[in-house]
């Protein structure tokens, strides 16, 4: 790279310290230009108390902090400069527009990060877990981030690639020499060595379902008939008074949604309008609204008042989440229950039920601990096997085994070493997609459009 680029590093909006950040070759010249230091000179890695000045009328820009670290052990890999400024916009915008005048130009979104790739520093797995870290939301998902971006992710697919390789170069011998005195590769030993590809891979494959959850969320929508306990169960989870609970039906007339970190993931919660035949225009309005919420919700609570009989208002409300992933509750148990669990589930038959009372809190630890186990799926995953969270990779991933299962099958079939050979690189190549050994200039350029400027 022979150009230099800046632009500011941090969130824009007041804050203590702003940070902007020049990258490339003319980096130190532009910081000698526009920065005097109190005390000099200006030592290599070690931050420095100064002013930024502005060299055509000697005016002072800020107080600053700045400091140089020379390449090729830096972020970018390239010698870098950063000024540190008070964290007003004002400054931030006239220190970055003197480092455009002397040298710079402005970054491209996510261009750091990627020079960062370019130059070998990191790989392209490794780059998109840096957005990843910053926007997460809660610890499990910040650190599933950490994890990719410290290259266990990586270490997984470039083992599978070696495997890979050992076999393509055993096939393309046995094709290229088939006169030569090498051993003979047998269509058992292909066998063997395509089961164990398979199996490494359908291993990441299985974390993806979690590991999506972690990075995107999950959104959750309560629903049942007016006065069940929706708005209740919402408080009960927020751990605070969100929304407005009285005995009156129809006291929520429009959704409400809050974000919860739900033991780390990120959860969207949404309390829905109770679903009946409207009473007013606004109703009407709020329950349509509802119906929208469910038809687009990941997963839906809903909600029964177990001192009554079922009725037609819960028979309408559970026909709009058939299709859904549901759990049934089963609320007010601190009244005499007059509902069983056989009636609840002929609402919803592939839901789960259980019973609470947002009154007391009965059920609600075991209402959670039934939605986070379904968050997870059930499976407990070692802490070595990282979480696939990225949905570029997770098609890479199922690409790469649809190609050796291709090539399984015509192994089993004895076919011959040019067909298989064939698959093998393919499955080969999608994995080194998500590393970006293999990929191409559109993909890159697009996974680095998605960062912000400084990054």
């Amino acid at each position: 790279m022979e150009d230099t680029i800046s632009a500011v590093a941090t969130a824009w909006g007041e804050g203590g310290i702003g940070i902007v950040r020049i990258s490339g070759p003319k980096s130190y010249e532009i910081l000698q230009r526009i920065f005097i230091p109190k005390r000099p000179p200006l030592v290599h890695r070690q931050l420095t108390y100064g002013q930024i000045v502005d060299p055509s009328n000697q005016n002072v820009i800020d107080e600053v902090l700045a400091v140089f670290m020379q390449a090729p052990h830096t972020y970018t890999t390239e010698d870098i400069a950063e000024i540190h400024c008070h964290g007003s916009s004002v400054a931030l915008q006239r220190v970055l527009a003197l480092t455009l005048e002397h040298g710079a130009r402005i970054a491209e979104p996510g261009e750091f990060t990627k020079r960062a790739f370019l130059n070998g520093r990191i790989d392209l797995s490794q780059a998109e877990a840096v957005i990843d870290l910053i926007r997460a939301k809660t610890e499990k998902s910040f650190d599933a981030a950490m994890n990719q971006m410290e290259g266990v992710l990586s270490q997984k697919i470039c083992a599978i690639r070696e495997k890979l390789t050992d076999l393509l170069v055993t096939i393309a011998v046995n094709l290229d020499y088939p006169d030569e005195d090498i051993e003979e590769i047998t269509y058992e030993q292909m066998d063997n060595s395509l089961r164990d590809i398979e199996s490494a891979i359908s291993l990441l494959l299985e974390t993806a379902q979690t590991g999506k959850l972690l990075r995107e969320g999950i959104s959750i929508a309560i629903a049942g008939k007016p006065n069940v306990g929706k708005s209740s169960l919402m408080n009960q989870f927020l751990r605070e008074s969100r929304a407005i609970v009285t005995d009156i039906p129809g006291t929520t007339r429009d959704t409400i949604e809050e974000s919860l970190n739900l033991r780390g993931f990120p959860v969207r919660l949404i309390d829905t309008a109770g679903i009946r035949e409207a009473g007013d225009i606004i109703e009407k309005i709020g329950i349509e609204k509802s119906k929208e919420v469910l038809a687009g919700a990941d997963f839906v609570i809903f909600m029964l008042d177990g001192s009554r009989p079922l009725t037609l208002e819960d028979r309408e409300a559970a026909s709009h989440i058939r299709e859904k992933k549901a759990l049934i509750l089963v609320n007010k148990t601190d009244l005499d229950c007059v509902l069983t669990e056989e009636e609840a589930k002929s609402l919803i038959p592939d839901a789960s039920v259980m019973f609470t009372s947002m009154e007391s809190g009965e059920g609600m630890r075991e209402a959670e601990e039934y939605i986070f186990r379904m968050l997870c799926n059930g499976d407990v995953v070692s802490e070595q096997m990282p979480f696939i969270t990225n949905v570029r990779h997770i098609d890479c991933i199922k690409k790469a085994q649809e190609e050796i299962q291709a090539a399984l099958l015509l192994c089993q079939s004895n076919q011959a070493l040019d067909f298989i050979e064939v698959n093998v690189r393919q499955g080969f190549e999608y994995l080194g997609e998500i590393i970006g050994e293999t990929v191409s200039d559109t993909i890159i350029d697009e996974v680095f459009s998605r960062f912000c400027l400084g990054k």
